[in-house]
């Protein structure tokens, strides 16, 4: 199966989980990472703002403030189809961009370099065990990891795992798969 068709598959899937399924692999899988010794050895924590059928992250960045952690978000670039994170203190930084993506306002947010995002939690649709995984297909997240010197994970439910991705050259794999059921 290719690319695409995995994509959907994943999205269906997604689509498919109840709102009570949804939260309780949410809440494992969010318990799985805050009690980790990769959250506990990082300071600065990268992660998205998720939306529809993505893992709420939320709780996780709620969490992180609780906890004096530095939050940084992505903003895209269309043109470059490039990341860059930003500080962020407060959902007030937030602006609603293409896609209706809520992304981090360059007006009002410190840029942070990527060297100093010690815990990156990478999106994705699909994954394998090895850590390769099917995105939404900009390559905005391959790119950005080419040189990304630290940890990086996702969150995964056990629907989301196959047994191989089909992987091309370019294709980075995360370190950790974080899902209800542990950590790989």
């Amino acid at each position: 199966m290719n690319k695409s068709k995995l994509r959907k598959k994943a999205i269906t899937y997604l689509n498919s989980l109840s709102k009570p399924e949804k939260k309780s692999i949410e809440e494992k899988i969010t318990s799985q990472l805050i009690n980790s010794e990769l959250w506990k050895k990082a300071e600065t924590i990268g992660i998205t703002i998720s939306q529809g059928f993505e893992w709420d992250t939320k709780a996780i960045i709620d969490t992180a403030w609780k906890e004096q952690k530095q939050v940084t978000v992505p903003k895209c670039d269309p043109a470059k189809k490039q990341l860059t994170f930003y500080q962020l203190k407060t959902y007030n930084q937030l602006e609603i961009v293409y896609y209706n993506l809520q992304e981090p306002s360059p007006s009002i947010s410190k840029p942070i370099k990527k060297t100093s995002i010690d815990l990156l939690i990478v999106p994705g649709l699909l994954f394998d065990k090895n850590g390769y995984r099917i995105g939404f297909g900009g390559g905005y997240y391959d790119r950005f990891l080419t040189d990304f010197p630290n940890v990086t994970a996702s969150l995964v439910a056990d629907g989301q795992l196959i047994q191989e991705i089909p992987s091309e050259a370019f294709d980075l794999p995360v370190d950790y798969i974080i899902n209800e059921n542990g950590i790989y």
